[in-house]
């Protein structure tokens, strides 16, 4: 997609202009390109652009997008999968899991349900019991719930005091999602399968989420993450962007995270928080000459010029596909 179409017209040109460039690029395959791979390799282009045009300048990207409100980001670990089917080994895998996420300093955590009733209820008491009452735990079925079933789930984990319920239905039921969250006190989440802010209009619009949550590295890129989050910011619904895959994407998200508002302003106004994925995964891990890490459940923002972060050529070499 970059080589056949994007690079074309990219080459020769100034990395500066970089809505101009964002535009013409989605422009061009707009009949057939408003979501999906089109969408996702924009998105890598537009972080780096992103990062050469901090380089040019000798400046972080937060700073060229208005000055950082954070430089320190509070995490949530990112795990704690089904490993069995055998509930009594999964909870003892899982609760060693857990163990470590508090050993290492993490206030929040992630989980996933999404396997059935009995088995969701029993894997967030035993979580709730691990971690305390102190300890953010949230939820996230992957859309692995229908409506029902979600409904069912959120009144039941409710007195666990859940942060969020992350996808708990498919991503294109917008109704669906309105009926879950008409139903429970938890904040409903979602949005890393919706691309640009077209897509996310319909959904703030549609008062369906209380945190959306766009992949950076595939909603649009940084220009297109930012443009949402403002639109969130006025329809007064809290932003926590998704992170997955490469050191490349948690690098942008942060870039993101240091400059965005606090999440509807008030005394007691939600920080962004940082997902971090914390399972084992050679290419995220090996691919930065200094891989981002998290020291007390908090991640500091990386100051160097462009997205802060240099690649290892060899490692990317080594897990290149195609020519």
């Amino acid at each position: 997609m970059i080589d056949r179409y994007y690079g074309p017209r990219l080459i020769g040109r100034s990395p500066l202009a970089g809505d101009a460039l964002w535009e013409e690029l989605y422009n061009m395959l707009r009949d057939h390109g408003q979501r999906g791979i089109a969408v996702q390799a924009l998105s890598a282009v537009d972080i780096a652009l992103w990062d050469l045009r901090g380089k040019h300048f000798g400046a972080p990207v937060h700073a060229l997008m208005g000055g950082p409100i954070r430089t320190e980001i509070a995490a949530y670990a990112t795990g704690l999968y089904r490993r069995t089917d055998d509930r009594a080994e999964n909870h003892r895998l899982l609760r060693e899991e857990a163990e470590g996420y508090l050993a290492a300093g993490f206030k929040a955590m992630k989980t996933k349900v999404g396997f059935g009733f009995d088995d969701d209820l029993a894997l967030v008491t035993m979580l709730r019991e691990v971690i305390g009452p102190d300890v953010t735990l949230l939820v996230d079925a992957n859309h692995g719930c229908d409506v029902v079933q979600a409904k069912r789930l959120a009144r039941a984990i409710e007195p666990f005091n859940i942060g969020w319920f992350e996808e708990p239905v498919e991503p294109e039921d917008l109704e669906g999602y309105r009926e879950v969250r008409a139903s429970t006190s938890i904040p409903i989440a979602g949005g890393e399968c919706s691309f640009t802010r077209h897509d996310f209009r319909r959904i703030l619009e549609a008062r369906a989420i209380d945190v959306i949550q766009p992949d950076t590295a595939s909603c649009g890129g940084l220009t297109e993450a930012k443009r949402i989050a403002d639109m969130a910011w006025t329809h007064g619904v809290r932003y926590n962007p998704h992170v997955w895959g490469t050191g490349v994407g948690l690098a942008a998200a942060m870039q993101l995270l240091a400059v965005l508002p606090t999440n509807v302003p008030s005394f007691g106004a939600h920080q962004p928080m940082l997902e971090y994925d914390s399972t084992p995964h050679p290419f995220r891990q090996g691919l930065l000459v200094d891989p981002i890490r998290v020291e007390d459940g908090v991640g500091h923002v990386p100051t160097g010029p462009g997205l802060g972060v240099e690649i290892r050529r060899d490692v990317l070499e080594r897990w290149r596909i195609g020519p």
